[in-house]
């Protein structure tokens, strides 16, 4: 299994068939109305993607804010790859290429990371503007 950062030319079509092939649960960034602006995500992140022979297998998209932190997005590996520590793999890629800055990730699957031992810091919220008077 090889981890590298992730060429636009050749990985961004197979990450987006993989995110189609999650079906609903990641349709905010594979629909028409979405595609192009994560496709620029992509190219403008920290990503990076795990490949096994020529098929991606999983990949992580971060931000880096400023040298202060890191930030993780995204972390997708696919069903059948699952168990074979890629995603601790490719969440330790981070750490050493940016080593000394702190990495956080915006979850919504916490057991995931509490299992891979990383402690629980803060909260996300997502803001609205309030339409009401």
């Amino acid at each position: 299994m090889l981890i590298r950062k992730y060429e636009p030319g050749s990985d961004e079509a197979k990450v987006m068939q993989m995110l189609r092939d999650q079906g609903d649960e990641w349709k905010c960034y594979w629909t028409a109305e979405h595609c192009a602006k994560y496709r620029d995500a992509l190219r403008n992140s920290i990503t990076y993607v795990a490949c096994e022979n020529d098929e991606i297998c999983g990949y992580s998209r971060s931000l880096d804010d400023c040298g202060f932190y890191i930030y993780v997005c995204d972390l997708l590996v696919k069903p059948a790859y699952r168990g074979r520590s890629l995603g601790r793999a490719l969440m330790d890629c981070l750490c050493q290429d940016f080593p000394g800055q702190t990495v956080f990730v915006m979850s919504d699957v916490d057991e995931y990371y509490r299992k891979q031992g990383y402690r629980k810091e803060g909260s996300v919220f997502e803001v609205t503007v309030n339409q009401g008077g």
